[in-house]
């Protein structure tokens, strides 16, 4: 399993004009192949008198990458979206680019250019995030310790998600997998091996 993947961080738009051609770039984060369906569907409802939605999306799970040139000659517009995300190592999301026609042909190599330019411009807004598969951890401890052990755990690059005051505190946090063996280390150290790194699950987070 890869500890990583790039995706974005939060749906945006963008456009420019070419050639009196007006092109509308949308881009959003999705976990799966229907909110990206979704997301397709509502801009061509929104847009539903526009000349051309064309649109690409890219999953992590089962490697899927779909697009559609909807429209435009074979191969100058699904294609560059979808090299965008490719080249950005970009997953779990999609864009969408309208495309309201100016009456000034653009050629096969314009058009090539116009989709990869608005696609580009939406990743861009949208701010590319990368995510790091942290393993969910707990410890329990006195409260003497807490002081200690809540400023060790960001020291080492975790994050405390909570942390829970009861006959003894139990700090819930999230670690990169790479970074909990050091963690470890020097909780050995500051604790004289009295206290575990308990793993609870792990997930992706951005870091």
């Amino acid at each position: 399993m890869e500890n990583f993947y790039y995706t974005t961080k939060k749906e945006s738009s963008a456009e420019f004009i070419e050639k009196h051609s007006r092109f509308i770039g949308y881009c959003k984060p999705v976990s799966c192949e229907q909110e990206a369906v979704d997301f397709i569907n509502e801009k061509r409802k929104i847009h539903y008198d526009a000349t051309h939605n064309v649109y690409a999306y890219s999953l992590k799970d089962n490697f899927i990458k779909r697009y559609s040139d909807d429209g435009e000659p074979q191969g100058t517009a699904g294609v560059p979206v979808l090299e965008v995300l490719n080249k950005n190592n970009v997953v779990n999301t999609v864009i969408v680019v309208t495309r309201y026609f100016g009456g000034i042909m653009l050629g096969a190599g314009g058009l090539v250019r116009a989709y990869s330019h608005s696609a580009s411009l939406a990743l861009e807004a949208s701010k590319v995030l990368r995510m790091e598969r942290c393993f969910l951890c707990s410890i329990t401890m006195n409260y003497d310790r807490y002081g200690k052990l809540s400023g060790l755990i960001p020291e080492c690059g975790g994050v405390v998600d909570d942390s829970l005051f009861l006959e003894n505190v139990i700090i819930k946090f999230h670690i990169p997998v790479d970074k909990l063996k050091p963690f470890n280390k020097k909780l050995a150290d500051v604790t004289n091996g009295q206290l575990e790194t308990e793993i609870i699950d792990d997930d992706f987070f951005p870091i």
